[in-house]
């Protein structure tokens, strides 16, 4: 069955949708089907689709490539009637296919790079598929101009590179009608995407921070969706990317994909830090890979540097010396010792302080006034707006300047060339350069280092690089800011603001020894000829493979409206508890064990309030009192707080500080369980608590009876995590002899006697009840946080031991969607309430009675 286009997330992120114009599509029958059977009804309002229709009759992997644009080209033909296309040869999306595998089918959806008119879009996009296997997306003029000019350049990506728009003019101010371009551009992707997927065989990979909400659109169609992403610029720390008004949907919506991939960890570790900071989330590493739980998900966080096509420059480098006349470059440099820049016309490429440096190594050296010459190649613009107006205007300036004060007869020491060039030219110039400058102030990752080092290393059947030695050695001065920066061991690193030292570090690299020029060059050429484009494409679609590989087995399904919109991935054996299911059992049993946690259980975690309810009160007095029932709060909390809430019921069971002290009914005694009842240790764990208090602001000191609390949710989410991991060693440490156990939970570090937790606690009551001739046939245990999971887990070793029996009805729950040892969950502290009224409901209060002994739980 075709997929069915889900249309309406649009109107739910942003609701301002009509002005934008675009006209209500006609529903029509897709192009291509990838599945045999019955073609649908194109719904506009479906938006809970789980996954897809039915399964694939057709077993074959393939991966659908999105990007901004796909990897053709395009121009009319002479006589006006219609497009010839060719391949974009220079293109990274056709580059990476040299890393999947031989057998696996590659499909591309994008944009092209013209304009095509309305009336040839159909007959446009059945001549890419059938030639090219692409498939276009045709944006409306207005939603292009505001998505690609406007969210896109003017705000994502000066963002992106550091640059906050502090006004209107620099930087680029946000605005929602842009935003709703971006998502509006994104769906129309999607549908593109859902016009031709298979989404039970098929791989997505989405390019780059023009389709970063792309995930969410796909995802919330298909469930179970293969999906990765890779970012191919920076991505900037949290103090620069929490400016975004809509940082939190970003987020959400990459978090959507299997796999997310940056070039270094540098920008890994800021999208992280957003994560933690903005949303909650931690990350874990196992055995070398980077991982975040979301909602069940494991999503993967991928390393790894684009390279470059290896096989496509030593193929030009063949042609370049009858192509481009190497031989007349040198001769028109004979006896000049050329630098190189090769930039992009940005704001971000640092073209200008790279002249300033050049200037300045002049005028420090005056040694190089007639001999060295900075030859800069400007690709033309692809944004536009004052600060590229500015910029190119000062380069102009400095230029002239420059040639004006150190020129001579026959010298210019800058070469500026301000036009597109090949890579047949540059690697022209590749060949007579002795040392290439890269002085971005922020760039993603920049692969004209690689480049020039290929070319420097030449071919065996290039005459250029046996001519001579001096083609296997090479010198790189580079930004720190760039992505390929860390992977340039041997570069002369530097930042590119000081202008001084950059000025030295190119004076440094054209008068290094020819020797540590050559070591170095090998160095590096190692690296580059080893990690091109297939070896990152092959690595990350082995990740995406892996991190995958559970998708078909585990239950999922989407929650929530608009970007926040996620998929819960579960165990298929972890189901919602059904009340009529467990109401039903409860009647039937006769002895029955109800262990219930407090806080974020019957009792919100985010009430400030917590004294419970006078509903809750009358609820749980009313299963304490039936005489079939045995029921116990277990909590962390002191027992002075619980004893004076739950008062009104007197039968109930209280294991207060997780079981240190129990009572059976407000007429018993408090039992101390703990194996040892003296808290010397705090004299030994309180003076160090209290030294990372002072230390961490938001930070406090929590003083029970049995245990001692540091709480941080409150401090900042990085510094008091960092502080939590110091002081659970600080602790262990000290406390290396002393009876106690020291753990961390969420947000907190906890001190407390060893021999004390909640899977004690139900042990306890288990056993007694089974002692007392009451062996439990239905057990109740709810709680919701890595405490409670004690209890899940003590029930199966109770049902091995004998302890229960193995026909005891077994309803362990905990509260939210997430991975848990119980097999049963709740939504929330409201729907415990609800279940457990309705037991309530269902109980049979006695007066008290001394049916139960004394000696019994």
């Amino acid at each position: 069955m075709m997929s069915r286009s889900y249309t309406n997330l649009l109107d739910l992120a942003s609701g301002n949708f009509p002005v934008m114009g675009q006209p209500r599509e006609k529903k029509r029958l897709p192009r291509v089907m990838t599945v045999p059977g019955v073609i649908s009804e194109l719904d506009d309002d479906q938006a809970n689709s789980v996954a897809s229709d039915v399964p694939s009759s057709i077993i074959q992997d393939r991966i659908i490539i999105v990007a901004n644009q796909l990897p053709v080209k395009a121009k009319r033909r002479p006589d006006n009637k219609g497009w010839s296309f060719s391949w974009d040869d220079d293109s990274l999306l056709l580059q990476l296919k040299d890393g999947l595998p031989e057998e696996m089918e590659v499909l591309y959806v994008g944009s092209l790079k013209v304009d095509v008119d309305p009336s040839e879009q159909d007959d446009v996009s059945q001549l890419l598929l059938d030639r090219f296997k692409c498939v276009p997306a045709f944006l409306p003029p207005d939603i292009l101009t505001k998505f690609y000019h406007g969210f896109c350049k003017q705000h994502l990506w000066p963002l992106f590179h550091y640059m906050l728009p502090f006004s209107a003019n620099h930087g680029g101010r946000f605005y929602r009608s842009l935003w709703e371009a971006y998502v509006a551009a994104n769906k129309i992707f999607s549908q593109r995407v859902i016009e031709v997927i298979n989404p039970e065989d098929d791989y997505v990979w989405i390019h780059d921070y023009h389709l970063m909400v792309l995930p969410t659109f796909l995802r919330r169609r298909f469930n179970r969706l293969r999906m990765g992403f890779f970012l191919h610029s920076p991505f900037p720390s949290s103090e620069i990317y929490r400016t975004l008004p809509v940082r939190e949907e970003i987020l959400k919506a990459l978090l959507n994909s299997d796999l997310i991939g940056f070039h270094t960890f540098d920008y890994a570790r800021h999208f992280l830090s957003c994560c933690s900071r903005m949303l909650g989330l931690e990350y874990q590493s196992k055995r070398g890979y980077i991982g975040v739980e979301y909602y069940g998900r494991t999503i993967g966080i991928k390393i790894m540097p684009v390279g470059i096509h290896m096989a496509q420059i030593e193929s030009v480098l063949r042609l370049a010396d009858k192509e481009w006349r190497v031989g007349e470059l040198k001769q028109q440099f004979e006896g000049k010792t050329v630098l190189l820049g090769v930039d992009d016309m940005d704001v971000f490429k640092g073209v200008n302080l790279k002249l300033l440096a050049m200037e300045q190594m002049l005028k420090q050296h005056p040694k190089w006034q007639g001999r060295a010459v900075l030859v800069q190649i400007a690709n033309p613009a692809r944004g536009r707006g004052q600060d590229l107006e500015e910029i190119q205007a000062e380069i102009t300036a400095s230029c002239k300047r420059i040639n004006e004060t150190f020129g001579q007869p026959g010298y210019e020491p800058i070469v500026f060339i301000d036009r597109p060039v090949s890579l047949s030219e540059r690697v022209a110039y590749y060949s007579v350069a002795e040392c290439v400058v890269v002085t971005a102030v922020r760039d993603g990752m920049n692969l004209t280092p690689y480049e020039y080092i290929v070319c420097r290393q030449g071919v065996s059947e290039s005459v250029s690089s046996s001519e001579s030695s001096g083609s296997k050695k090479s010198m790189l001065v580079v930004s720190e800011f760039i992505g390929c920066s860390p992977s340039l061991s041997g570069a002369i690193r530097v930042n590119p603001w000081n202008i001084e030292t950059t000025a030295e570090a190119m004076n440094e690299a054209i008068s290094m020894a020819d020797a540590e020029k050559q070591l170095r060059h090998e160095k590096h050429y190692r690296y580059v000829s080893s990690h091109d484009v297939a070896f990152w494409s092959r690595s990350f679609f082995q990740d995406m493979e892996r991190t995958c590989k559970d998708h078909f087995w585990r239950r999922c399904w989407g929650i929530g409206l608009s970007f926040g919109f996620r998929v819960v991935a579960l165990d298929p054996n972890f189901r919602k508890l059904s009340i009529d299911h467990i109401v039903s059992v409860y009647l039937r049993s006769k002895n029955r064990a109800i262990l219930l946690d407090y806080d974020g259980t019957v009792m919100p975690q985010t009430s400030h309030n917590k004294t419970p309810s006078s509903e809750v009160i009358s609820i749980i007095n009313t299963l304490s009192s039936d005489i079939k029932n045995t029921v116990f709060v277990v909590s962390g909390r002191g027992r002075d707080s619980l004893a004076q809430w739950f008062s009104p019921c007197k039968k109930l069971g209280i294991a207060a500080e997780h079981g240190y002290f129990m009572r059976r009914s407000a007429n018993d005694n408090w039992e101390v369980c703990g194996q040892n009842s003296e808290f010397g240790w705090k004299e030994i764990a309180e003076p160090v608590m209290k030294l990372y208090t002072e230390a961490t602001d938001g930070s406090s000191i929590e003083t029970k009876e049995s245990a001692l609390v540091w709480h941080h949710r409150d401090a900042d989410p990085g510094f008091g995590s960092s502080q939590a991991k110091e002081m659970l060693d600080h602790l262990e440490s000290v406390l290396a002899n002393e009876p106690v156990t020291v753990k961390s939970g969420q947000f907190i570090v906890e001190v407390k006697p060893q021999g004390v937790s909640k899977g004690v606690v139900a042990e306890k009551i288990f056993t007694t009840m089974a002692e007392s001739g009451r062996q439990a046939d239905f057990v109740l245990c709810i709680g919701d946080d890595r405490s409670d999971e004690e209890m899940f887990e003590i029930i199966s070793s109770a049902i091995s031991s004998g302890v229960l029996s193995s026909n005891t009805s077994v309803f362990a729950c905990t509260v939210g969607q997430k991975p848990s040892k119980a097999k049963y969950y709740l939504d929330d502290p409201a729907e415990v309430v609800n279940m457990l009224e309705s037991l309530a409901e269902a109980s049979d209060p006695e007066p008290f009675s001394d049916t139960r002994s004394e000696d019994s739980i």
